[in-house]
């Protein structure tokens, strides 16, 4: 599993919700940025989206401008499951309103990285989130400028434009927070 494999860095520190804020001005994405593109592997989840696990796609090309709540993850422990297991609920309590949602796991050797997506996929009980590997697995996709000391990104978007994002460490993921923007986004 992912929990051990990305140290604490000076450069985040912890807000009072356990969110993790840049100390200084970061490129990543911001509000009304546009999500671009970029490619996965699915391992699990979504079973009945059409996708096999081991194919290789854009989700976000393939939901285009649904609201969607993309989770990236360089950690699996900590509340991360939870985050998991509200955001697929809510993705099918939503299903009328088209509301989407997608996991993302990163981390150092690929192999690993597809085994601990498969943990979490079961750990939640996934069934209508995709649970995938970044085909930049070290980095998450390079266009969205994931925060490098970043455990989990979360990103909140509706007609292809961010709408939030939010950083936390995988142990004070705020999910009321992220909650509140994917209400927000169906609005």
């Amino acid at each position: 599993m992912l929990s051990s494999a990305l140290p604490k860095s000076p450069v985040y520190s912890q807000t009072a919700n356990g969110a993790a804020e840049p100390a200084q001005k970061s490129s990543f994405l911001r509000q009304g940025d546009s999500v671009g593109v970029f490619y996965v592997t699915k391992v699990a989840g979504a079973e009945d989206d059409g996708v096999l696990p081991g194919e290789q796609l854009c989700y976000r090309c393939r939901y285009g401008s649904s609201p969607i709540v993309m989770v990236f993850a360089r950690r699996t422990g900590g509340r991360v499951t939870e985050l998991v297991k509200r955001i697929d609920k809510a993705v099918f309590s939503n299903r009328q309103r088209r509301l989407k949602g997608l996991v993302t796991l990163m981390g150092d050797s690929t192999p690993a990285v597809k085994a601990a997506a498969g943990e979490v996929a079961a750990a939640a009980k996934v069934e209508h989130v995709p649970v995938v590997v970044a085909k930049e697995v070290k980095t998450g996709p390079l266009n969205y400028k994931l925060p490098a000391d970043a455990e989990v990104t979360v990103v909140v978007a509706k007609n292809s434009q961010v709408v939030k994002t939010h950083t936390f460490t995988s142990e004070k993921v705020d999910i009321a927070a992220v909650m509140s923007e994917v209400e927000r986004i169906l609005e």
